[in-house]
C-alpha cells in the first residue's frame, strides 16, 4: 500500500528519529508520495490558582530557538535520504495543529512515535500519540 501525503509529527526525540526512518521508508516506495514533517512547539505556561503567570521572554525565545534546531536538524538529515519533503515549524497544541495540518492538507497518513519529550505532561494530559490515535480520521502509523 503507498499513500500519496505522509505526515511525520517530528519532536526530535529518539521515537521521533525512528519515526522519521519509517516515514522516508515509505515516502520512497512510489514517486508520487510527498512527505510532510511537522515539527510543534508551544511556549510554556504557568497557572497559578485560576490565572496566568507571566514567563519570562528569554524562556520563549530559547524554546523557539531549540525549535529552530530541531527542524534544521530534521532538514540536514533529509539531504542524505534524497527526497523532497516540507518541513515546517508551527507554534500550538502539537495535537491540534498535526490534526489540522491533516484536513488542510488532504494527509491519507500520519506517522508519529510513541513517546515524545513531554515527560509528566505526558503523564498529566496524555500522549500526544496517543490522542492523535484517538481523534485522526486517518491511519496513524505509531513507531516503537
Amino acid at each position: 500500500m503507498t499513500f500519496s501525503n505522509i505526515l511525520l509529527a517530528y519532536d526530535g526525540s529518539e521515537l521521533a528519529n525512528k519515526a522519521f526512518e519509517r516515514a522516508v521508508e515509505l515516502a520512497k516506495l512510489s514517486d508520487y508520495t510527498q512527505l510532510h514533517i511537522v515539527h510543534v512547539y508551544d511556549f510554556p505556561r504557568v497557572f497559578i490558582g485560576e490565572g496566568l503567570a507571566p514567563i519570562p521572554p528569554s524562556v520563549n525565545s530559547d524554546v523557539y530557538e531549540v525549535a529552530e534546531e530541531t527542524v534544521d536538524e530534521i532538514k540536514r538529515r533529509l539531504v542524505n535520504e534524497q527526497i523532497g519533503a516540507k518541513v515546517e515549524l508551527i507554534q500550538g497544541s502539537p495535537v491540534d495543529v498535526i490534526l489540522e495540518y491533516v484536513k488542510q492538507n488532504e494527509t491519507d497518513l500520519i506517522v508519529i512515535g510513541s513517546r515524545g519529550l513531554s515527560g509528566i505532561r505526558e503523564f498529566v494530559l496524555g500522549s500526544v500519540s496517543h490522542r492523535v490515535v484517538q481523534e485522526a480520521d486517518v491511519p496513524v502509523l505509531v513507531v516503537k
